[in-house]
């Protein structure tokens, strides 16, 4: 047999290219030459498609990731909460994730990786930053940034029982994967004070009761507050002997904490807050929290 376009002998898959081009000659009258085109474009798009799916199959974003911790934290924006307060536990918060052993705790863990998310509360609550994957320093310094511009927002009351049924019902349940240990880290000056007709402890009770460790940060009543200072050394304590078992740490111990390996780690005051947020976080993204306390 003489190939089509080539004059000489056919060789075996020659001969299957004719076949199919006489076929599609027959029943669709295109020329051999779009009938190759045709192939060859076939071919060229079965090859992408196939490049695709490998390209796809090494790459998952942030929500199909395991991560060891999925880390909410509530900040206290209520009354008692002015612009140099609200700077300070934001600087705190960007500092402890830009702190070294914060950092190594986050990538040092089986998945390397945790989600993070903010919650600020006061008469209502509101997600500030919503749920973001940090996996290296990079990331971690990028959300260290977001949390410096996020915007105050301010209320009257410190409802914490409102804030916890917000977390409990629209933020725990839409983690975007799936985490070894779930953390809700509660900061705050003062008691709830709205009158819920549902307790903070009873709500704290079904938090956990969903595999949630709830972890208190009271500010206790403390020493000169320092100056915000974006990027400066991490604030210090001046925590006095007398005020090791405050009455707001006590309650927070009694009404907010609840969970395996949970615990209460104050503040003196909010210039302290910035130690005592990332000491908070190297314990609760490392395995220590399994530690009880």
């Amino acid at each position: 047999m003489i190939c089509l376009g080539y004059k000489k002998p056919c060789t075996t898959s020659q001969r299957v290219m004719n076949d199919m081009r006489r076929g599609y000659r027959k029943h669709h009258k295109f020329p051999a030459r779009d009938v190759a085109s045709g192939l060859w474009a076939g071919v060229f798009l079965f090859a992408v498609a196939g490049l695709a799916v490998l390209l796809g199959a090494g790459h998952t974003g942030a929500g199909a990731e395991d991560v060891d911790t999925a880390l909410i934290v509530a900040v206290d924006v209520s009354n008692s909460v002015d612009e140099q307060r609200y700077r300070l536990q934001m600087e705190g918060i960007a500092q402890a994730l830009e702190d070294p052993e914060v950092i190594q705790a986050i990538v040092g863990g089986a998945h390397g990786g945790i989600l993070f998310s903010m919650v600020t509360w006061a008469d209502r609550p509101s997600i500030t930053l919503p749920w973001t994957y940090i996996s290296n320093a990079a990331e971690a310094r990028a959300t260290a940034m977001r949390v410096r511009k996020l915007s105050r927002q301010s209320g009257e009351f410190t409802c914490m029982s409102r804030m916890m049924r917000f977390v409990s019902d629209k933020v725990a349940p839409q983690i975007p994967a799936k985490a070894a240990k779930v953390v809700l880290d509660i900061s705050g000056d003062g008691r709830d004070n709205c009158n819920e007709e549902e307790p903070v402890e009873v709500v704290r009770d079904e938090i956990v009761k969903y595999g949630v460790t709830v972890n208190g940060l009271p500010i206790l009543e403390g020493g000169e507050e320092e100056a915000v200072v974006p990027g400066a050394a991490p604030t210090q304590s001046y925590l006095p002997e007398e005020q090791t078992a405050a009455p707001l740490e006590e309650w927070y111990r009694a009404n907010v904490k609840g969970g395996p390996g949970s615990f209460v780690l104050p503040a003196n005051g909010y210039g302290d807050f910035g130690r005592a947020i990332r000491q908070k976080f190297v314990l609760e993204v490392s395995m220590l929290i399994g530690v009880g306390r």
